[in-house]
């Protein structure tokens, strides 16, 4: 079974307001990525789970987390080129997110422009492996690095590329069992 990893960076809509899952804690324009999480990891083809699909949230406050970990609300929701060095010097999320991609198939990202620059010039992720959904600045990097390119739209994702998404993760799966 293929595995997906769907990442994202944190709202400033939260959902508890105490202690949570990384997946269940926020809403807002998160939303839509939860969304996707939730359609690939139910999906099946011919009777089978088409793909094990996990979720990591980039946090202004832990850095890199996966889904399912626990977290608490915190104040100071980063949104901006500065946040996002600053949260980098203190959590190393790229450290993180570099760590955990290679067991990845296919990993979907959906960041801001200029957090999705710092991933590129971390070469944080691997060759081929990702979808970014971004900045049409970013399309060129994207696609020299041999990554699935589509245009942010929407909150985070937009349905078109949800779909587009979909297909890329079920494409996968089909080639794997053939």
């Amino acid at each position: 079974m293929k595995r997906v990893l769907v990442v994202t960076n944190d709202s400033a809509v939260f959902l508890k307001e105490g202690i949570g899952s990384a997946f269940e804690m926020f809403g807002g324009r998160m939303t839509e990525v939860k969304h996707l999480v939730a359609r690939l990891d139910t999906a099946e083809i011919d009777g089978r789970k088409m793909c094990d699909a996990s979720f990591g949230v980039i946090s202004s406050r832990f850095g890199f987390v996966p889904g399912n970990y626990t977290i608490m609300k915190y104040d100071g929701v980063m949104s901006c080129k500065e946040d996002y060095e600053r949260v980098q010097r203190e959590k190393d999320y790229l450290g993180r997110l570099n760590a955990v991609a290679g067991v990845f198939d296919l990993i979907v990202v959906c960041v801001p422009k200029d957090m999705m620059s710092m991933i590129i010039d971390g070469n944080v992720l691997p060759h081929g492996k990702v979808a970014a959904v971004t900045s049409p600045e970013l399309e060129a990097k994207c696609t020299e690095r041999g990554w699935t390119f589509l245009e942010r739209r929407g909150a985070r994702v937009g349905r078109e590329n949800a779909d587009r998404l979909f297909g890329i993760a079920e494409e996968l799966s089909r080639s794997a069992s053939s």
